[in-house]
């Protein structure tokens, strides 16, 4: 019997393809611009295939699946977290592979929002006597491709905001000194962020305050199947006004990508020349009359290159910036068990309101303790 036709059907198909999402995010942060999918192959309600996405370039899913499961994917049923694609880009269309394998159904999470799919794959499946079932995973699946669908719709990276705050939500000391604000629990899933997205953007001023290397530094693999991976680190300083001897200009770990403006480098030429000696690719924007770039010329770019998520670390001006540019999609902010004081430096710049009615509105997805700290996971709304 077939795990569609078990009594249990609608709870052993939630279970299965919760195996399909296990496997999709071992792909996040290694396989933009493509967004991370997941497949296990089912017969007789046992997985007898599995298989996920590396990377751009590399076989689908599905067809990491059906070459897992061999022959035992005739007549068998197909659990996989996005729509199978349905043409030729840089691998074969994902339905050929599956109608000719012998698929005889597909359950699937959620529809790709690329408009080269788009419910393509769904009806080429349907015409070649396949079953197709949508809609599992309670919202996880759409959770797991959302940088992905700004990505499509928007042509930038879903942008993150992490900070760590006290109680009354500062990030530092009147003296500027910000170590340690939240416990070891949190920073090493701030670790875990890196190691599954694809970018990760600081300030000048974090730069120059914090020197931090943002690197992944984790102890074993931050999922199984998969050794952890730093992301491309990004730096704006639309002046120019960094430190010679920076961390993050020892590339022997990971990539670094500094945005300045042509103000910026005309009054540093001597740093721009050495940063792009020791291989720091640096990009020239257009800035205003004081040298600062707009947050959407940084993310256009970024768009560009296929960059699906960014992380921003910092700090509270560049929070701020990208909040009243309205390119903030996400916060992450933990709240730790202590108080520094009104002369102490917020997470967040000024946003320039007169009125706690124009307050920005976020809607809350996530409250959890870790460790000693609270964290909120917000939209913005």
């Amino acid at each position: 019997m077939s795990s569609a036709d078990s009594a249990a059907a609608p709870d052993l198909h939630e279970a299965l393809f919760a195996q399909a999402l296990a496997e999709a995010r071992k792909g996040e942060g290694r396989t933009r611009p493509n967004p991370p999918v997941g497949a296990v192959i089912v017969r007789d309600g046992v997985v007898v295939g599995r298989g996920h996405h590396r990377a751009a370039g590399l076989p689908h899913a599905e067809v990491e699946a059906i070459r897992d499961a061999g022959e035992a994917a005739l007549g068998a049923d197909m659990y996989v977290t996005l729509e199978p694609h349905d043409h030729h880009g840089r691998t074969p269309p994902c339905t050929l592979a599956i109608i000719a394998a012998g698929i005889r159904r597909v359950f699937c999470g959620v529809e790709d929002p690329n408009p080269l799919v788009a419910g393509r794959g769904f009806a080429t499946l349907r015409r070649h006597g396949v079953e197709v079932r949508t809609g599992l995973g309670g919202g996880e699946a759409a959770e797991l491709i959302r940088p992905f669908a700004r990505l499509i719709a928007s042509g930038r990276p879903h942008v993150v905001l992490k900070a760590a705050a006290s109680l009354d939500g500062k990030l530092a000391t009147a003296s500027g000194d910000s170590r340690w604000v939240s416990g070891p629990a949190a920073r090493a899933l701030v670790h875990a962020w890196r190691d599954s997205c694809d970018a990760v953007l600081v300030g000048a001023g974090t730069v120059r305050a914090d020197d931090p290397q943002l690197t992944t530094r984790l102890e074993g693999p931050a999922v199984e199947g998969r050794t952890p991976r730093h992301p491309l680190r990004v730096v704006l300083s639309g002046r120019l006004d960094l430190p010679v001897d920076a961390a993050l200009w020892d590339l022997s770990t990971a990539p670094t990508l500094v945005y300045a403006s042509e103000r910026g480098v005309a009054s540093s030429p001597e740093l721009a020349a050495r940063l792009r000696d020791r291989g720091v690719e640096m990009v020239v924007l257009p800035g205003d009359a004081s040298g600062r770039i707009a947050p959407t010329e940084l993310l256009a770019d970024l768009g560009r290159r296929g960059l699906c998520s960014l992380l921003v670390e910092g700090g509270a001006q560049l929070h701020a910036a990208l909040w009243q540019a309205g390119v903030a999609d996400e916060l992450r902010l933990f709240l730790a068990p202590s108080i520094v004081g009104g002369d102490g430096i917020s997470w967040l710049g000024p946003l320039g309101l007169e009125r706690m009615y124009d307050a920005p509105r976020l809607k809350v997805v996530e409250r959890r303790v870790v460790g000693d700290d609270l964290l909120l996971r917000a939209l913005r709304g």
